[in-house]
């Protein structure tokens, strides 16, 4: 039986899990926040959408199967599956999670970078490091999962992110 802690971080990690497929799925249909708000006659608000997507806020199943038909999905393509332990970032139908090793990523050299790119990576780090029991120093290895949540919000695959990455000066993990 879990702790309290454990339930939370299971409930918190399960909100971004779905999150990151409720953007996935805006994304591929090339929606941006505002463009929900304004074909749904405000049905979702881009700021309450934009919460759910960050995991912020945990959508109702009913309004989890409303914004499913909104965006013309079955419910459950919005849902991760149920895992036992740890969850683990999400991976989606169309992008499936190579057998790739991970990346280590160079947090200083992190820091020093200014791209959009470069924030949205500072963040997802800053998150799994949050998520992680010994996440200090100044290298942090992201998995393939991790890859994979990524390239979602990123809207590229996980081999493209990983050159992107590799591009950046990060190295390929000597484990995934």
């Amino acid at each position: 039986m879990g702790s309290a802690v454990d339930d939370e971080y299971q409930d918190q990690t399960y909100a971004l899990q779905v999150g990151l497929r409720l953007r996935a799925i805006r994304r591929q249909r090339r929606l941006s926040l505002n463009d929900v708000e304004a074909e749904s006659t405000k049905e979702f608000k881009a700021s309450v959408l934009g919460a759910y997507e960050r995991g912020d806020r945990a959508i109702s199943v009913q309004r989890l199967q409303r914004l499913a038909s909104f965006y013309s999905v079955p419910v459950d393509s919005l849902l991760p599956p149920i895992t036992t332990g740890r969850p683990t970032a999400p991976t989606f139908p169309t992008q499936p999670v190579p057998r790739a090793r991970g990346i280590t990523i160079d947090l200083v050299r992190l820091e020093s970078l200014s791209s959009h790119e470069a924030t949205i990576l500072r963040r997802y780090v800053a998150m799994i490091r949050a998520q992680r029991i010994n996440a200090v120093g100044v290298e942090m290895t992201m998995r393939r999962e991790d890859l994979a949540a990524l390239a979602a919000l990123l809207e590229g695959d996980v081999d493209d992110i990983r050159a992107r990455l590799e591009d950046l000066g990060h190295q390929p993990a000597k484990i995934s």
